[in-house]
């Protein structure tokens, strides 16, 4: 059973990608004192993140690497396709239909899904579903028009 704290937050993907979304999140992450890793789905698509977050924004530099890049426990932010926490992050990001099998041991887990992506959808289903019967405490939320998130659930 997880942590009684543990939550869980799904972000539906509708109106903005998560290369605009995700950021912004991990920005936020650090700014609390938090370490988090990102578990992408593919190594594809990991590599395509990790490009993607040196260069963003010419004004911001996220601080994150892989395994590749040394020891996980000296990355703020960890991206990687496996399931483990070699850093020992409080948060987890599950991005491009990564799932884990178990929210025990983190403060929050952030499940951030796109709408039109089959795969990531009935991945994102099937983490709900797995958060509710762990006892996690799972919010659902969704884009409004503005691109605003607003709690459905």
């Amino acid at each position: 059973m997880a942590d009684a704290q543990t939550e869980v937050f799904f972000y539906h993907l509708e109106r903005h990608p998560l290369e605009r979304v995700l950021p912004g999140l991990l920005e936020r992450t650090l700014e609390r004192g938090w370490r988090a890793v990102v578990q992408v789905g593919t190594p594809e698509r990991l590599e395509a993140l990790d490009s993607f977050l040196w260069t963003f924004r010419d004004d911001s530099f996220l601080p994150h690497g892989t395994v590749k890049d040394g020891p996980p426990s000296l990355q703020p932010v960890l991206l990687t396709t496996s399931s483990d926490n070699p850093g020992g992050a409080a948060l987890r990001f599950l991005v491009h239909g990564a799932t884990i099998s178990s929210f025990a041991g983190y403060l929050r887990v952030v499940v951030i899904f796109d709408g039109a992506d089959r795969v990531a959808l009935e991945a994102a289903r099937s983490q709900w579903k797995a958060a509710k019967a762990e006892g996690c405490a799972a919010t659902y939320w969704q884009q409004t028009e503005a691109g605003r998130w607003e709690k459905r659930a």
